[in-house]
């Protein structure tokens, strides 16, 4: 274990899951950073920890990001001119940074008071070109599910069967 030098405090990091669009990925490259409206993240809170008290570490690593992709899905229907694919930023920030959004039982949402930085960015999760079709009808869709209507529902879960794919930072430029 590394030797912590004398009144220098450890930060303490946790890994947040931030629902994104292809553009804020291009706004992440040109700035360095997130825009500030991107300050809504999942990550693994207390509340979600005890909702699935049976679950390990890394199942619930998995419902905060997948409730991220299910949030990528609320921007895509308000930007039009986005491309039809889910992404997931996975970010490391300071514990002491979060704000949890609500206390209810299972939450997994969390504020940012700031915008991500780009040295914050552990990788990054884009949904692939043959989800295009089945994540536009689900993003058409995401408000009627989330008011009830089981059809809608249907069509957002349907994005659920494509899984996003994993990019390391570098490969951004790539991406883009």
């Amino acid at each position: 274990m590394a030797k912590q030098e004398e009144n220098v405090p450890i930060t303490e990091l946790v890994r947040v899951y931030v629902p994104a669009t292809v553009p804020m990925l291009a706004v992440l490259r040109a700035e360095g950073r997130l825009s500030d409206a991107a300050t809504v993240a999942h990550a693994v809170t207390p509340a979600l920890r005890e909702w699935y008290a049976e679950g390990d570490e890394e199942e619930l690593e998995y419902v905060a990001f997948t409730r991220a992709a299910q949030e990528a899905l609320r921007l895509l229907r308000q930007d039009d001119t986005a491309p039809r694919r889910r992404v997931v930023i996975s970010a490391d920030v300071p514990t002491a940074a979060l704000v949890r959004e609500d206390v209810e039982l299972g939450s997994s949402t969390v504020r940012l008071p700031e915008a991500v930085r780009f040295a914050q960015v552990a990788s990054i999760h884009v949904d692939d070109a043959e989800a295009v079709e089945t994540v536009g009808a689900a993003a058409a869709a995401v408000e009627e599910a989330l008011s009830g209507d089981p059809d809608a529902q249907f069509t957002v879960d349907s994005a659920e069967d494509h899984e996003l794919a994993w990019y390391a930072v570098s490969e951004l430029d790539e991406l883009l």
